[in-house]
């Protein structure tokens, strides 16, 4: 009697390609994590700091837009802002709070993803434009964090990807009970 051993009996190694398929599936979350609890955090800084809200006075958004006027990229941008400075620190604070909101919990991800990369575009060419060298000011960088996520959005551990699984279980349930009438 030959005596071998089972080789289905035995627990399999992950195979690298395994690892590798599975790390490329959850390569942005660290980004996205940290982008969307950032923008959360400014934002919420923003609206609960008596002093950023205001037209004018010391850390004001009023204060903040008339010292970069003469320095940013786009002056008029900046002019836009000082029409309404406090209305303008709410869009600024309401939109990170939203951006970071739908990135945190991959909800419309990509759209979300945009509206980050246009707050950072737009901060980095009225606030921080003038910094020298370029790479020491962060909302360059923030943009260009923003926009992997702007191309791949949310695909794993996000209401975008449960919502997508719903339609496609939806759709596949309705379209197999329909072929069997």
């Amino acid at each position: 009697m030959a005596h071998g051993i089972r080789t289905d009996s035995h627990t399999k190694r992950p195979r690298w390609d395994d690892w590798r398929q599975s790390a490329t599936r959850y390569a942005l979350l660290p980004l996205r994590i940290f982008l969307g609890v950032t923008f959360i955090y400014a934002g919420l800084d923003k609206l609960t700091d008596s002093s950023f809200i205001r037209a004018d006075g010391v850390g004001s958004i009023g204060e903040m837009m008339e010292g970069v006027r003469d320095i940013s990229a786009i002056p008029a941008l900046v002019d836009l802002s000082l029409k309404n400075p406090v209305g303008f620190g709410y869009a600024i604070a309401l939109g990170e709070l939203a951006v970071g909101i739908g990135t945190l919990l991959g909800l419309f991800a990509r759209i979300a993803a945009l509206g980050g990369a246009l707050i950072s575009l737009s901060l980095w060419l009225t606030v921080s434009w003038s910094t020298e060298p370029y790479y020491y000011g962060n909302d360059l960088v923030y943009l260009m964090a923003w926009l992997p996520l702007v191309l791949a959005g949310a695909s794993v551990l996000s209401l975008d990807a449960l919502l997508a699984a719903r339609r496609s279980n939806s759709w596949g349930s309705t379209r197999h009970s329909a072929s069997e009438h």
